[in-house]
């Protein structure tokens, strides 16, 4: 059905989301939970990550290992939920740069505003992972996509922890491109644009601003 979609399952991740779902988790545990599922989907997303030989020697003889150029990878939250799972990658892939997107979606008319963007050098080789915990409608997302884009990136995965399907559909509409790792792919969006059965808004339950 969704051909640039990867559904990441395992028994772990879905213990984890299971207790982030609960509206009785609170924040501390919420963000610890998010960092362990974005560090077991870091797993699968990085599989097509390029590696090169390395001569080193082990106790008993000289071999030839595989790396990969982690220098050469770059993490791009988008602000502010995304932020919760900048940890979750950086511990597999210390050496990455880490880009900025502040993006918000105006609750009146559902489209993305711009407010803040940094990305460091990228480039056509760059691996590039955009972070976005939940996948609603897809108008965020792609709007950060289509910025790393004209920065020059074009190796780009985005990584979330529950996706809906009208948001999958609106990427691989508009970036097809783009290879999505998910979660979980939920039901469906509520009237007002909420992932059902969800999680509720990832950056209030991260920071509680609500």
């Amino acid at each position: 059905m969704f051909e640039q979609l990867t559904i990441v399952y395992h028994p772990l991740i879905e213990h984890k989301l299971t207790i982030m779902r609960d509206d009785q988790t609170g924040p501390k545990e919420f963000r610890e939970l998010l960092k362990e599922i974005t560090l077991l989907l870091t797993y699968e997303a990085t599989r097509h990550i390029p590696t090169y030989e390395k001569e080193i020697r082990t106790p008993l003889v000289k071999m030839h290992g595989k790396m990969i150029e982690d220098k050469k990878v770059t993490v791009v939250p988008i602000l502010r939920a995304g932020l919760g799972m900048v940890e979750g990658v950086l511990s597999l892939m210390p050496n990455a740069s880490v880009g900025y997107i502040g993006i918000y979606r105006d609750p009146d008319t559902i489209q993305p505003v711009e407010y803040y963007s940094k990305l460091p050098k990228i480039d056509d080789t760059t691996q590039i992972f955009v972070l976005d915990p939940m996948l609603a409608t897809g108008v965020s997302s792609s709007w950060a996509l289509k910025l790393v884009k004209k920065a020059g990136g074009r190796q780009i995965s985005l990584m979330c922890l529950i996706a809906a399907p009208e948001g999958v559909k609106f990427i691989q509409k508009n970036h097809p491109d783009v290879k999505i790792f998910t979660a979980a792919l939920d039901e469906r969006l509520n009237d007002h644009a909420y992932i059902i059965p969800g999680l509720g808004d990832a950056g209030d339950r991260l920071y509680r601003t609500k």
